[in-house]
């Protein structure tokens, strides 16, 4: 593959709701620009992007994957993304790298979630959009209903560019607004101009083409203001006003044209590939991205003469190439067997081999010029570096959803824990939307990730990459025990046995505080236990703050007060003391009106308006109090919920808001303090507890 600059690449991020056809037109496209010489289907499991053992078994794409191709003397990039919610941070990923992001709508079931957190992911990092809408061919597909309501969820900017002629419910052609020109494909895919359509067609399409027409000319209009006189005046556009009233308008974010094709009759695809080559703007079009020098804000032309300025957006681990670094050059040439600084830790990253890729083939390359994207391998860098060859600056980096659907690992094979923590260190690299940590309370490895099947997926890669199997299981909830009233009690340790006998005896007070730790006083008068066993006791009573008397919880908020005792002049130790404040501790706990605390947490929860009832009832249900309720400043038709909520009933909580608001729900949850558990649940906890053990 030669090298090309900034103005002939397309960066081209394909997104969307999941099954709206994303993979299958990225194949369209490569297959009909030359790049490939089979047309592969999703449902086989032989397409170029979907390559991943898990991607092929689901038949759905669950990382962003890379296939440039040539066109027409341009280098197209294409970055087939995922649509499942679960692998939004590879969407976010690709989004970034992207100078154009193609979102595709299914003619068949329209505009839906995915549909609008593509759009929205695009409009966010400043990227132009453009509509591509799939199956017209499909007998239960209306384009002009999806038209319909593209426009009506995001507004007169939609503008209609390829349109399908329909006839008894099949497209019969398709017409191009900007050469006002009809063409029709036969069987093979093979494209010839016919007339336009007439009345036989469809009583409604003059009236309808009309319409089309005159929206399609007042979005260009906008574009430019001698442009708006001259729509004004009645005057038509030109077609090379047409294209560059669209280029600009995708540009600066004020148009979005709609294009339909089908992927499976290739029907449009190559009207498709014209426009991208035309409408969609190159990285050198685009605005010169922002970076930070120290406390000074910076922008980086993209200038294949400056300095050197890459990003490193996704991280593949590979187990048998290793550690691939997608990159994309901001500025400058960034050459093979160089070597460049790494503005977030300051060493240097040694390069060695580049390569582009077309889905899992590699092509080496010796450079990739500014606003160009290639993968160099077995680099230290991590997602979101800056890589510099000049002055050292850091680009703004990608954000990504904290994980918030957490589960409890257990390896299946004994003495696994290590092959399974590096394995997952390894895929954290890959999507850093996945967490994997270890509970200091209860000593779980906790896996997390933003829901059901992405965590699925990660113990999949654990075992077909890394050779660890493990099993996903509810995590435990680190409860504790405290205690509500004060009481004063005995431990008294004596035994004899020969020699040396055991004796310590001590009297404790015991009473509630506000701690975490263990709170220990003495107020021993008149010598009745010595003060070289202060110490002692208070180690006693320490170690038996591992374990209350009710669940075999830790304890906390007890303050102890040694108060008297007695001792033996040859007998005592300090064993023997430890041994009696342990004593003192289990009847102490058992007199002072034991109780379980469970962890609550601040939840705050971001829903649609039209959500916001069902999502209170559901927070009742698990016992949450609500503290507020306040638009969105950011979204418009969002609504902010703040509650707190005990930690035991947000285990399910991801599923069931997904499920409320069809996936547009988001939240955090953070620990927040100890409260008491509730007394008819008291007895489920020490049973749980107990199976556990």
């Amino acid at each position: 593959m030669k090298e090309y600059s900034a103005s002939s690449i397309r960066n081209i991020a394909i997104a969307g709701h999941s099954g709206s056809g994303k993979t299958t037109l990225a194949e369209a496209l490569i297959y009909k620009a030359g790049a490939s010489d089979r047309l592969g289907k999703t449902a086989d499991g032989n397409t170029i992007c979907d390559y991943d053992p898990e991607e092929i078994k689901r038949k759905a794409s669950l990382g962003a994957s890379l296939a440039s191709i040539e066109y027409n003397d341009l280098k197209l990039n294409l970055l087939d993304a995922p649509g499942l919610f679960d692998f939004e941070a590879d969407m976010r990923e690709a989004v970034y790298a992207s100078d154009t992001v193609l979102i595709t709508v299914s003619g068949k079931s329209g505009v839906k979630v995915g549909t609008q957190k593509a759009y929205k992911a695009a409009k966010d990092a400043g990227k132009a959009t453009l509509f591509v809408v799939t199956k017209v061919d499909d007998p239960d597909a209306n384009f002009y209903n999806v038209l319909t309501d593209l426009k009506t969820v995001f507004g007169p900017s939609v503008c209609p560019v390829i349109v399908p002629v329909i006839k008894d419910r099949q497209v019969v052609s398709y017409i191009n607004l900007i050469e006002m020109k009809c063409y029709k494909y036969d069987e093979k895919g093979n494209v010839t101009e016919t007339d336009m359509p007439t009345a036989d067609i469809s009583e409604k399409l003059d009236y309808r083409l009309d319409g089309l027409v005159a929206a399609f000319s007042e979005a260009v209009a906008e574009t430019d203001e001698a442009l708006m006189e001259k729509f004004f005046e009645g005057e038509e556009f030109t077609q090379k006003e047409l294209v560059k009233g669209l280029h600009d308008g995708m540009n600066s974010g004020i148009i979005t044209p709609v294009i339909c094709c089908s992927d499976v009759t290739m029907g449009g695809i190559d009207m498709l590939l014209k426009e991208i080559a035309l409408l969609l703007p190159s990285p050198a079009d685009t605005p010169a991205a922002v970076a930070y020098k120290g406390d000074d804000i910076i922008e980086v032309p993209c200038d294949e003469t400056k300095p050197m300025g890459a990003f490193v957006f996704k991280t593949v681990a590979d187990p048998f190439v290793g550690k691939m670094s997608f990159i994309k050059v901001l500025s400058g040439v960034f050459k093979a067997n160089s070597e460049y600084k790494n503005a977030r830790t300051g060493d240097t990253e040694k390069i060695g081999k580049l390569y582009t890729l077309l889905g899992k083939k590699t092509i080496e390359i010796s450079q990739a010029k500014a606003g160009d994207i290639c993968v160099a391998v077995k680099i230290n860098a991590a997602t979101n570096d800056t890589l510099c060859g000049g002055d050292v600056y850091e680009f703004d980096k990608i954000k990504f959803s904290r994980p918030c659907y957490l589960m409890a690992v257990k390896t299946k094979a004994q003495g696994d824990e290590t092959k399974v923590s590096s394995g997952f260190a390894r895929i954290m690299e890959e999507d850093p939307s996945i967490s994997f940590t270890q509970d200091t309370q209860t000593g779980e490895f906790i896996l997390g990730g933003l829901g059901e099947q992405h965590l699925e997926v990660a113990a999949a890669k654990l075992k077909s990459k890394f050779g660890s199997d493990i099993d996903l299981v509810p995590r435990k909830i680190a409860y504790r025990e405290t205690i509500r009233k004060k009481c004063k009690v005995q431990g008294k340790h004596k035994k004899q046995s020969g020699g040396h006998g055991q004796y310590g005896d001590v009297w404790i007070e015991f009473e509630p505080c506000v701690s975490d730790t263990l709170v220990f006083e003495e107020r021993v008068f008149g010598g009745a236990v010595p003060r070289n066993f202060f110490p002692a006791v208070e180690k006693g009573l320490q170690d038996s703050m591992q374990k209350g008397v009710l669940a075999g919880c830790p304890v906390t908020g007890v303050k102890a007060i040694l108060v008297d005792g007695s001792y033996h002049p040859v007998d005592s130790s300090e064993m023997a003391f430890k041994t009696a404040a342990s004593i003192a501790f289990k009847e102490g706990m058992k007199q002072a009106d034991p109780t379980i605390l469970e962890p609550i947490g601040s939840l705050k929860v971001l829903i649609p308006n039209d959500n916001t009832g069902d999502v209170m009832g559901d927070l009742n249900k698990r016992r949450g109090r609500v503290l507020g309720m306040n638009p969105s400043e950011e979204e418009k038709g969002m609504t902010i919920i703040e509650a707190e909520v005990p930690e035991r009933e947000m285990q399910t909580f991801t599923t069931q808001l997904r499920q409320i608001t069809r996936g547009m729900g988001s939240f955090t949850f953070d620990f927040v303090r100890y409260e008491q558990l509730p007394a008819n649940l008291v007895s489920d906890v020490i049973l749980s507890m107990k199976t556990d053990e």
